[in-house]
């Protein structure tokens, strides 16, 4: 598996670029921002992108969507509940900060327990609202990408619109803090943990 992450945009928000070793197909989760990075790192990793996998809706993980799918015509991929996210500058939140940003639909709409193929790879799709209504994790082998539902020692906000605190914390307590401790996590912003280590010291989660 190859997986690299890419700091992009105002607030640096993780990009994800997921490969099979063997066939090269990718996907780039949450590119948002820095299109022209993005495209570059998947040049020289010499990858095939499928996917464009958004974990959520919020403008800081969504804004270059539209720039790499022209590069790539990779598929745009977004749960349901965070479809409209992508096109409604003020569900996105682009609009309170004046970019007003409004991308095309996407190509297909994810569900709880979907399963995407990337080569040998299969990535399972995990939806725990909370943060947005649509907010998604992807499993794959011993790796959980947790979008903004689970940092290292802390858990997104829910004071956003379509935000709930409880069914946040309830989501990760049942569907992430179950996986095995040496799991790793590499969430939505900041660096990467353990499922251990947030079992046992996220504040948040206790």
């Amino acid at each position: 598996m190859i997986l690299e992450v890419l700091p992009v945009g105002h607030l640096d928000a993780n990009c994800y670029i997921l490969a099979c070793e063997e066939t090269k197909e990718a996907a780039v989760i949450d590119p948002g921002g820095d299109a022209g990075e993005i495209i570059e790192v998947l040049n020289r990793l010499q990858v095939n992108p499928k996917y464009i996998i958004c974990t959520h809706g919020h403008v800081d993980h969504i804004a270059a969507v539209d720039e790499v799918k022209a590069k790539t015509d990779a598929e745009v991929l977004i749960h349901s509940a965070d479809a409209e996210m992508l096109s409604n500058p003020q569900k996105n939140l682009s609009a309170f900060i004046g970019h007003n940003v409004s991308l095309k639909p996407a190509d297909r709409m994810l569900s709880e327990g979907d399963i995407l193929n990337l080569g040998s790879l299969e990535l399972e799709v995990i939806n725990i609202p909370g943060h947005s209504k649509g907010g998604i994790c992807i499993k794959v082998e011993n790796v959980v990408l947790t979008g903004d539902t689970l940092f290292a020692g802390s858990i997104g906000r829910s004071d956003f619109p379509g935000g709930d605190h409880a069914q946040l914390v309830k989501g990760i307590k049942e569907k992430l803090l179950t996986l095995p401790g040496q799991t790793r996590v590499y969430p939505g912003h900041g660096p990467d943990t353990l499922i251990e280590q947030e079992k046992r010291h996220n504040p948040f989660v206790q």
